[in-house]
């Protein structure tokens, strides 16, 4: 009797595994005074220092994101005062050099006017196919009419192999 107790408790736990992909949150870090640094803080809405926006997590899918196929980056986050509209910068890094960087109207990552309180701000995008698989840095500046800097993020995402990374829309 203990083997099969024993044995159903293995399996639960190897099922456990194939959702902890699932539970891992993307940490962020806010931008310091100086544009090209980010606080030390990371993952923290509070630490956002006077922005009008603050981060509250970001869910990327897939994780890790896959070159030629469709990626998702969702930023939830919050706001004290309603947003009209403005721009959303992201600028991305390989190793730390500077590879990439494409500016969007804001109301394109998500719905304008944004009211105060909690919105999402999504951003799409299919990487090309020959994009090298590894650590890359993402740093996102939105600004408002009027207002220079809403907020300021950066965080890190791993482009994976393309054939090495399994989707069960593949299957």
């Amino acid at each position: 009797m203990d083997t099969v107790a024993t044995q159903l408790k293995l399996a639960l736990l190897a099922i456990s595994f194939l959702f902890l992909p699932f539970l891992q949150a993307t940490d962020f870090k806010y931008c310091g005074p100086f544009s090209s640094f980010c606080y030390i803080v990371v993952g923290n809405a509070d630490n956002g220092g006077n922005y009008v926006v603050k981060v509250n997590g970001i869910d990327i899918s897939p994780n890790p994101v896959v070159s030629g196929k469709p990626a998702t980056f969702s930023i939830s986050a919050s706001t004290g005062q309603a947003i009209s509209g403005g721009k959303a910068v992201i600028d991305v890094s390989y190793f730390g050099f500077h590879i990439h960087q494409e500016t969007h109207p804001l109301c394109e990552e998500t719905s304008c006017p944004i009211a105060a309180g909690n919105f999402v701000l999504s951003h799409n995008q299919v990487l090309p196919g020959f994009t090298p698989p590894g650590s890359y840095t993402l740093k996102m500046t939105l600004t408002g009419d009027g207002i220079p800097q809403l907020t300021c993020i950066s965080f890190n995402f791993k482009i994976g192999f393309g054939a090495s990374v399994f989707s069960i829309s593949d299957a």
